[in-house]
């Protein structure tokens, strides 16, 4: 690992983070911009979920470029944190995340981050960590981040033993509320936070 890319981190940080694998559902404006921040942080496992690919009216929020139009998510996202550190070990499925895949995909995962658009998904993936299977894993979930209303009301709460959902809680998004970078980031900022938090046990339980 490159020393001096990680030269900022907090004393000891870097050990931590180096051998833990996250698991990120989704890889739009939450997921691509978390998975950026955790790499940034010295994650160097990740497990990326996604079967969407880019568009254009994706740049204002997500972490991918002109040169990604067309590509998948997952492969274009991999090419970008690359492009941070050449030295992180991604894994990734282009697929539909359902319920019957999620443990398959994520069973290497200490923690998993809900990065979707759509309530029936986030709720979906929140109800299967009521299984005993997922008792040892834990959930970073979002919820409320459209609109132009303060940063200030976003905040991260936990709602179960291990799911910590952040967002304002209130804000459902849609055409009329649209969605801005600054507020999805700082949600994201939040989620992959928590992620690192929970890798390094400096959280409550």
């Amino acid at each position: 690992m490159n020393s001096k890319l990680f030269l900022q981190n907090p004393p000891g940080l870097t050990e931590k983070l180096g051998n833990q694998k996250v698991g990120i559902a989704g890889c739009g404006g939450l997921g691509s911009n978390i998975a950026m921040m955790l790499v940034r942080a010295s994650v160097q496992n990740l497990v990326l979920v996604d079967f969407d690919t880019v568009e254009m009216n994706n740049l204002n929020r997500q972490f991918y470029f002109q040169k990604d139009i067309g590509k998948l998510k997952t492969d274009a996202l991999l090419e970008n944190l690359m492009q941070i550190n050449p030295e992180i070990c991604i894994q990734i499925h282009n697929q539909k995340l359902e319920k019957e895949q999620i443990y398959k995909c994520f069973k290497d995962c200490h923690v998993i981050v809900e990065a979707f658009d759509t309530v029936e998904a986030k709720t979906m993936l929140i109800q299967q960590f009521q299984d005993r299977q997922y008792s040892s894993k834990y959930l970073v979930a979002a919820s409320g981040l459209a609109g132009l209303k303060s940063a200030n009301s976003i905040q991260t709460k936990r709602i179960a033993n291990n799911i910590y959902v952040c967002g304002d809680f209130f804000t459902e998004s849609n055409a009329s509320s649209g969605l801005l970078s600054s507020r999805v980031m700082v949600t994201a900022a939040h989620q992959a936070n928590m992620v690192v938090r929970i890798l390094t046990e400096n959280y409550k339980p």
